[in-house]
């Protein structure tokens, strides 16, 4: 039997660790390969070890530069690889034009010439943008993407259903992202309220709470690529745009911020009631999924996501109050990465440059 080659772009974030792990337990024998610049590397939240231990290869390259002979043997492309979140989006709002959508676009193109047979696109809900009648959005709602980040998903999304090729394409519609991985992020709604609760005693929700959220667990996340990069042309079309999620995890903001405190009840939950409106509020419709992807559909619990991340913080002495300066966000990161010059105003490294 062929061994499976897959190859994961972006894979030193915040997602590929856990599905890295993920697919090397359910594909033994898979080659694995991730590419990556590196830029958090080294933010790694759990010590025990080097999450890509459980690769083949890990090759350290700018996705911008991939090219159909890097792809050439790989039966599945899973790209990650983004600028990851509205506030990055926000401060290199051109470079997340060039990088998640132009460069997801190239490779591809790159894989579809290499003739790749599943190419699979973390995408986002965020593309609802927002929703004031609390109507949960399908995949044949109306879009208002909100902020650059949003943006270019859609326009990705746009140019992977006009591709002509006879790849399987997979974009995963994804809800925010949760839960605890070896590079954790905190610059997501519910792993800021258990960081907050952990380091400081205090649920701190900045709106009136009531907008809705829809999230998922990292590791379900893993689950719904698992089933992508196998899925049947014929299982949802040749290229298929699919809301990647569960009817359980649409939740209101402030009954996030609540279910922390029942978790960690020496904390203290404050709402903001006279905030002005959040205006990303929506609900999503995830039964499209369900019905293509039944096998494969989130498992993660909300009060277990929260008690994970509650252990794990306090398992590695958390404790830093001031952590929305810190390493675990990630435009933190790459804001100190361009002023100490390791990077340019386009992510480029400088010595990249230098030798084109």
């Amino acid at each position: 039997m062929k061994t499976m080659r897959i190859l994961i772009t972006g894979n030193m974030g915040y997602i590929g660790p856990v599905l890295a792990r993920h697919l090397r337990q359910r594909f033994p024998q898979a080659w694995l390969v991730g590419v990556d610049r590196g830029w958090f590397a080294h933010c790694l939240s759990d010590k025990r070890g080097l999450p890509e231990v459980v690769l083949d290869e890990q090759w350290f390259r700018d996705v911008r530069d991939l090219t159909a002979q890097d792809l050439t043997g790989f039966d599945a492309v899973v790209h990650l690889a983004a600028v990851s979140n509205d506030a990055m989006g926000k401060r290199f709002e051109t470079v997340t034009d060039q990088i998640n959508c132009q460069a997801s676009l190239s490779v591809a193109r790159a894989a579809a010439e290499a003739g790749v047979k599943h190419f699979v696109f973390a995408s986002s809900c965020s593309v609802y943008g927002a929703a004031a009648d609390g109507t949960p959005r399908s995949e044949t709602s109306a879009i208002a993407p909100l902020t650059a980040y949003a943006r270019s998903k859609i326009d990705t999304e746009t140019g992977l259903a006009a591709m002509d090729t006879d790849m399987v394409i997979t974009a995963l519609r994804f809800a925010t992202a949760c839960g605890a991985s070896p590079r954790l992020r905190l610059d997501l709604v519910l792993n800021d309220f258990v960081a907050g609760a952990v380091a400081s005693g205090k649920v701190e929700v900045l709106s009136d709470g009531t907008p809705w959220r829809p999230l998922i667990h990292v590791r379900d996340m893993s689950r719904a690529i698992e089933w992508a990069i196998q899925r049947p042309a014929d299982t949802g079309g040749r290229y298929l745009f699919v809301n990647a999620g569960s009817e359980r995890w649409n939740v209101q903001v402030r009954d996030l911020a609540h279910a922390v405190g029942a978790a960690i009840p020496t904390a203290e939950v404050t709402i903001s009631t006279n905030a002005p409106a959040d205006s990303r509020s929506y609900r999503v419709d995830f039964s499209l999924f369900e019905k293509l992807a039944p096998d494969h559909q989130p498992i993660e619990t909300l009060e277990g996501t929260i008690a994970e991340l509650r252990d794990e913080l306090q398992r590695t002495a958390f404790s830093d109050r001031n952590f929305r300066q810190s390493g675990f966000i990630r435009l933190r990161i790459l804001e100190g990465l361009v002023d100490s010059g390791q990077l340019l105003p386009d992510l480029r490294a400088p010595e990249l440059r230098a030798a084109a």
